[in-house]
């Protein structure tokens, strides 16, 4: 791929700088930072992005990356005065900001006209062992050319968001972008990038307004699997596609893992890899009924079994001990909780740079082991790792609320809504979020969120106790006994004495709250 601007050439490559045809002598870091501002001239590329991205996360100083973007715009002929090519944004960071043609190279060209040709070429990449995917370019239908810039940054932001997840294998920019403008069949784009799924888009400017539609197809059938159309006020352009592009990413991740559980279901058992095993302990894991988590633990032994370093594995099977424990399902506490913190605590060391593993592994031993803030502290480093894993925010949303901030509770469970409307553990946000609003005096909206969750998950002991709570609180007595009667059908063991048996509620106040609500809907002392 090579980029043309002005009178030069950048070509990834052969890494080479040209003006015209002469080649001009540039350092590897500051050959990266151009490569790199230009590949995102569609927004302000902040100091950290380029820390991250060009010095690998290495520390250096402010004054080692000024000396880079000077000595950048010298090799290209701009300057700090003149800022005609990158211009500095004051507090924000840099952007490249001249017109930029990018050209196939010789090779790729070659290439891509023999996949248009011929549906199975000989050296088409085969599929990798893990999901993968290709974002395309954006079509623009404004005639605004200025949206050209909008439309790729969203692609490369979703892109780079989807790139956080772990077991996705994402193609990179230089490779999908090499298909703008050509109309070639998905199927053959697919078996050209050696990707099973695909995400195509478009996005048209309206007044002051921006619409963007977006769908992800599994490029071996041609099939679609998700659509969606996204609408704003166009006042910052900047942040509206970093809006809409956390939006997509945050959408298309559980889509993804939906179609791949859909794949592994239909493998017979006999040649089930550790992820089919994982995928499958997913889809009962959803479930969240007595019977399916238990196979769900099954699932995820045996994947762990095939893989014992597979530390989502090890931190969905903690996660699953953590929900026997607040569902009344253990048998035998103590052993299980001790099992569930082991499986925690490996999860969370097999899994140091998988946002997946810590989620589920510190919200498990919050619950098991007690560890509030060693729990917070492990589903904040999911988030970085991650910002657009919703159950990450979720998980992030209970942490929070069970350590007494409820408004920081609610904004991340909208954050988690947000990213994944559609999510098949909705039950658990809007369960959270009932309880969020119990704590906080409102038991109206408590109770109003309880019912909806209750709806797609009538088993769910956590929902029913707030159910009987928030109703008694509101002086609603008759659907507050007939929820503590359900709660007392689920779990007879269940008292107002061993609340911190199923629950970690850090804050007197809302145990005081949640307990005075369950004592005047019935449950026994």
């Amino acid at each position: 791929m090579q980029f043309l601007f002005a009178d030069h050439a950048l070509d990834l490559d052969r890494r080479e700088l040209r003006r015209d045809s002469q080649a001009i002598a540039v350092g590897p870091l500051v050959f990266d930072l151009l490569a790199y501002l230009i590949e995102h001239r569609g927004r302000v590329v902040s100091k950290d992005d380029l820390f991250d991205h060009v010095w690998r996360g290495r520390i250096v100083s402010e004054s080692t990356l000024t000396s880079h973007i000077n000595a950048a715009r010298k090799a290209i002929g701009d300057s700090g005065q003149d800022q005609r090519l990158i211009r500095t944004v004051t507090r924000k960071g840099f952007r490249f900001v001249a017109d930029v043609t990018e050209v196939a190279s010789l090779e790729e060209t070659a290439r891509l006209e023999a996949a248009s040709a011929h549906p199975q070429p000989v050296d088409a990449p085969g599929l990798p062992d893990k999901p993968s995917i290709a974002v395309l370019p954006f079509d623009n239908l404004s005639r605004d050319g200025e949206q050209d810039y909008f439309a790729d940054g969203v692609v490369e932001d979703i892109i780079t968001a989807l790139s956080r997840v772990r077991w996705l294998f994402v193609i990179a920019r230089n490779s999908s972008f090499v298909f703008r403008g050509r109309a070639i069949d998905i199927r053959e784009i697919g078996r050209a990038l050696g990707v099973r799924y695909v995400v195509e888009g478009s996005v048209r400017r309206a007044l002051n307004r921006v619409l963007v539609t977006a769908q992800l197809i599994d490029a071996t059938t041609g099939a679609h699997l998700w659509a969606e159309r996204f609408e704003s006020a166009l006042d910052d352009i900047f942040e509206l596609q970093g809006q809409v592009a956390a939006s997509i990413a945050g959408a298309v991740a559980p889509q993804l893992e939906l179609a791949e559980i859909e794949r592994a279901k239909g493998k017979p058992t006999t040649s089930l890899s550790a992820y089919d095993c994982y995928l499958r302990g997913v889809a009962h894991l959803h479930q969240g009924s007595r019977p399916a988590i238990s196979e769900a633990i099954t699932l995820f032994r045996a994947a762990i079994e095939r893989d014992e370093r597979f530390g989502a594995a090890h931190a969905m099977a903690a996660w699953c001990y953590f929900w026997r424990k607040v569902s009344g399902w253990m048998e035998d506490r103590e052993q299980e909780s001790a099992e569930g913190i082991r499986l925690a605590r490996r999860g969370a060391e097999y899994g140091r740079d998988d946002a997946v593993a810590l989620a589920r592994s510190g919200h498990a031993l919050l619950h098991l082991a007690g560890e509030i803030d060693a729990g917070i502290a492990l589903i904040d480093r999911a988030l970085v790792l991650n910002p657009n894993l919703a159950f990450s925010w979720a998980l992030s949303a209970y942490a929070r609320m069970w350590d007494g901030d409820i408004d920081g509770a609610l904004t991340r469970f909208a954050q988690a809504m947000r990213l994944s409307p559609l999510d098949p553990e909705m039950y658990r946000m809007k369960a959270g979020i009932a309880a969020a609003h119990m704590f906080a005096g409102r038991y109206d909206l408590a109770s109003s969120w309880a019912e909806e969750s209750f709806l797609h998950m009538p088993s769910f002991l956590l929902v029913l106790a707030v159910i009987a709570a928030s109703h008694a609180l509101a002086g609603r007595q008759i659907r507050a006994r007939q929820a503590v009667a359900r709660v007392r059908e689920l779990d007879p063991n269940m008292r107002i004495s061993n609340l911190s048996d199923y629950l970690v509620i850090r804050s007197p106040e809302h145990q005081a709250i949640f307990m005075d609500g369950l004592r005047k809907a019935g449950l026994p002392e």
